[in-house]
Order: structure tokens, then C-alpha cells, then sequence
């Protein structure tokens, strides 16, 4: 132990001798000599500079190792975890939106373990072309001429406008210059493109003369964009896109079509709210559709294209196509789920967005009572633990005003008003420090965990034990 009379510095230590010490082995073994090496020296240095008057702290050789390897534990730990998404929202922005199927899983895992044909043709023995594993499967899905992926939607966008419009006017309708996370703007993404947008009508009205007007020797593009993150009510006019694709074919000219988060079946048959679907865009006369792979099509983040074979071919032949494009293991996880698209009667079954979009109240309510003693008895008799119905949302700019009838458990700290958004915050923040975080909402006075996206009901119940042991609140 430190002797009091000598000064703290004097009595560290050296960094050699730390290192020549047995459980200094296991540690070299387990993270590395250069990483050990470093966290000894770490902590010298912050026990020099740190604490220089505290001769309470206990600096034996032992004690010094046992800092470091909590601190070579927290520099090895992932700061990409998997957490339980009980907020309520199924597809999370901020939580990884789409959960992927098994079997994306395991093609990801294949092609990532070593060689593959990426871009390799395995009867010519020559080069390929790595969208020669996705064009024919998307094409299938969506009815167009031909396709292309990139590694999401507002690269999507971006290389449609580049490829087909640049140094060119576009009219939208003002009512359709969306902003979705992260503040993508189509404005923005208009001007990087090499665009010039030509905004037409107004929020709420749009009629087909606008564009008609807006068109001239300047127009390299019409385009439509699904305001998929909100929705104009009340006193509204938009173009449709045959009318649209009228004008825009009459001068010779694509119509581009963002639907955003899209989808590749009619929901409505899974008892969820239609939302239209490239298929349906381009029977209308669309010539280019962009969406996202990893929204509602329950895909890895992904942008795809489809459209007319002529105007494809020009877009992959863009530079900028290179910079955009997908790795192996997002193609390899894409064509999963597509495959899946492939056989509809089990598709609901096997695609776990919309497995947990179409999820009925009653088998969550189930769920609900299963956790609920297990809760009650971690929280210990300062909070109220009982079960309410809730509403969850799509999310993630998909179907913006729709809600899902769920079930979360409520838990209410005890006692009066006064404090408690203290107490509600410190719920949360113990749920988020459980071994597999925990994210719920708080709301109306209460932290909810709704369970619409809780399958692993074992899992969550195991690690409970973790609150109690840390107090409840």
C-alpha cells in the first residue's frame, strides 16, 4: 500500500516492471502487448496527473493492473450493439430500421468469410458485373426494364438527377420538397446533382398546368416525390403521375419518381395501409423509380433504381455510380430478401419488418402478461408496474400519420408528481445500461415498453436480474 510519507509519484510503478508481471500475461494474451502497453502508460498517467494529493487510493502493483484491464475491457468493447427496440416505432432510424431475415443473415455470412464471384462470371471465365446478381430478381419483383442498386435512397436520387438531368431545370411541386433525418432535402440533393429545381404550384395545390408552364428549353426532367414522411389534409390538389406522365412524354422528357421508403406488395392485404409501389408507378407511365431497401421493404440499407432499359444503362454508365455502389455483403443480404419476395403466401411469416408490422394486438398482449411479473419483481415497490394498450408507429418516413393498436407494460414511479421526470429519466437510463440495452419511451408520466418488437421474450426476462441487483430506480 501507498506509504503516506512519500509523495504519490514516487511510489508508481514503472511501466516495465507492470509488464513482467503474471497477470499482466493474461492480459497481453487476451488484447495484445501493444494494446496493454498502452492502457499501462494510460493509467500511470492519469494516477500521476489525476489524483496527486490522494493517498487513500490503493496503488499496489495489483491494484494498478486491475485498472488497467477494466480499461482494456472498455477500449475492446463495441460501441455497435444490439439493443431491444421497445420504443414503439418499428422501423428506427436511430435503432438499425429494418431487422433482416435468417436468411439474409447467413448469405451475408457466406459471402463474407472469404472469395466470391462478385464481379466475376463463372461460365465466361471473364469480368461480371455485380449488378448482374440483383438486375434480374428486381426486375422480376417490380415489372421494370431493367435495374440498378446503390447504397441507399438519396444516393439514389442523386444519381438518377446527375445522370438524367444535369445542368438541367426539374419542376416539383412545392408541396413535395420533402426533408427527411438527417436533413436531406431535395432541394439540397437537387443542387448537388447539378440541377436547377423549378418549384411548381403550391404546399397544398398543385395542378397539371403548373408543370405544363414550367416546362421549356431548359427541362432535363419531371419529377413526383412520395411524401412518405408526412401528409397534406384538407383543401389539397396533386398531379397523378398518368397525368404527369403525359406531359412529361409529350415533350419528350422522364418522369422521375421517388416513393421513398417504398414497398414491393400491396400492404393492404397484410391489414396495413396501401402505399404505392414501383410496379404501380411505372404501369402509370413512370420512367424511373427510386426507394429504399431498407424500410419497408424490410431489406439491408440499400437504394435501388428501376425504370426504362435506355435511361438504366445511362445512369450505371455514370461515374458517380462507382462511388455509390453496394458492397458483397449488402448485395448478398438484398437478394436474400428479395428471393423472399419470391414466394408471397409465407412472405409475412419470414420478413420480419413486416412479421412485426402486421403483428396482432392480442399476440402482443400475450407477450405483455408473460414479462409482466418478471418486471414487476426487478423494480422492486417504488414504482407502479401494470400493462396498457398503446399505439405504435411505422416509422422511419414510412406511412407518417398511420398507427398500430400494441401493448406496452407502463411503469410509474410511486409517490407524488413532483420529480418525477427525474426518476423517469433514471428509469431509462437503467434499462439502457442492462447487458442488452433496453429502449423504451417516456410518456404521459410513465416509461412505456411497448412490445410490438419483442420476440426474444426469454432474452429480455433473463437479464432483469441486472435492475434489481442495481436498485430498481
Amino acid at each position: 500500500m501507498t506509504d503516506p510519507a512519500q509523495p504519490l509519484q514516487a511510489v508508481l510503478p514503472s511501466v516495465d516492471k507492470l509488464l513482467r508481471r503474471d497477470e499482466t500475461a493474461a492480459l497481453i494474451d487476451a488484447y495484445g502487448r501493444t494494446a496493454t502497453t498502452n492502457a499501462v502508460r494510460q493509467v500511470l498517467a492519469e494516477l500521476r496527473e489525476g489524483l496527486p494529493a490522494d493517498k487513500s487510493v490503493a496503488l499496489d502493483e495489483a491494484g494498478v493492473i486491475g485498472r488497467v484491464a477494466d480499461l482494456l475491457e472498455a477500449q475492446s468493447a463495441f460501441t455497435l450493439r444490439p439493443v431491444f427496440n421497445l420504443t414503439g416505432t418499428v422501423l428506427h432510424t436511430n435503432l438499425g430500421r429494418a431487422p433482416l431475415p435468417e436468411e439474409a443473415i447467413e448469405a451475408m455470412t457466406a459471402v463474407a468469410r472469404g472469395a466470391s464471384n462478385l464481379e466475376f462470371d463463372l461460365a465466361t471465365g471473364k469480368r461480371g458485373d455485380r449488378d448482374d446478381h440483383l438486375d434480374a430478381l428486381v426486375c422480376e419483383l417490380t415489372g421494370a426494364e431493367a435495374a440498378t442498386v446503390v447504397n441507399n435512397n438519396a444516393a439514389a436520387v442523386l444519381l438518377v438527377l446527375n445522370s438524367l438531368a444535369k445542368g438541367k431545370e426539374v419542376p416539383v411541386s412545392r408541396g413535395e420538397l420533402i426533408e427527411i433525418g438527417g436533413s436531406f432535402r431535395i432541394p439540397d440533393i437537387m443542387r448537388r446533382a447539378g440541377c436547377k429545381l423549378v418549384e411548381v404550384g403550391t404546399t397544398n395545390r398543385t395542378h397539371l398546368k403548373d408543370y405544363a408552364e414550367a416546362v421549356g428549353d431548359k427541362t432535363g426532367a419531371l419529377m413526383k416525390v412520395h411524401t412518405s414522411n408526412y401528409e397534406v389534409q384538407g383543401f389539397t390538389k396533386a398531379v397523378g403521375e398518368k397525368e404527369l406522365a403525359d406531359v412529361a412524354h409529350k415533350h419528350d422528357l422522364p418522369l422521375i419518381d421517388d416513393l421513398g421508403s417504398g414497398t414491393l406488395v400491396d400492404l393492404s392485404q397484410y391489414g396495413l395501409p396501401h402505399e404505392p409501389t414501383p410496379a404501380e408507378a411505372m404501369a402509370n407511365g413512370v420512367d424511373v423509380v427510386t426507394f429504399s431497401g431498407d424500410k419497408l421493404l424490410g431489406g439491408p440499407q440499400a437504394g435501388l433504381i428501376v425504370g426504362r432499359a435506355d435511361l438504366i444503362a445511362k445512369i450505371k454508365k455514370n461515374p458517380m455510380k462507382r462511388a455509390l455502389r453496394i458492397d458483397k455483403v449488402t448485395m448478398a443480404a438484398l437478394a436474400a430478401v428479395l428471393h423472399l419476395y419470391r414466394d408471397p403466401d409465407r412472405l409475412a411469416s419470414r420478413l420480419p419488418t413486416l412479421r412485426l408490422l402486421a403483428r396482432p394486438q392480442e399476440e402482443i398482449a400475450a407477450v405483455a402478461q408473460r414479462v409482466l411479473p418478471s418486471i414487476a419483481a426487478a423494480m422492486g415497490n417504488d414504482v407502479v408496474v401494470d400493462t396498457i394498450d398503446c399505439q405504435s408507429q411505422i416509422g422511419s418516413g414510412s406511412l407518417p400519420i398511420e398507427r398500430l393498436p400494441s401493448v406496452a407494460v407502463r411503469i410509474q414511479p410511486s409517490g407524488t408528481k413532483k420529480g418525477r421526470g427525474a426518476a423517469l429519466k433514471r428509469l431509462a437510463e437503467k434499462f439502457r445500461s442492462l447487458p442488452v440495452p433496453v429502449i423504451g419511451r417516456i410518456q404521459d408520466d410513465a416509461f412505456l415498453l411497448d412490445l410490438r418488437c419483442l420476440e426474444d421474450a426469454d432474452g429480455f426476462v433473463a437479464q432483469l436480474a441486472k435492475l434489481k441487483e442495481a436498485g430498481g430506480q
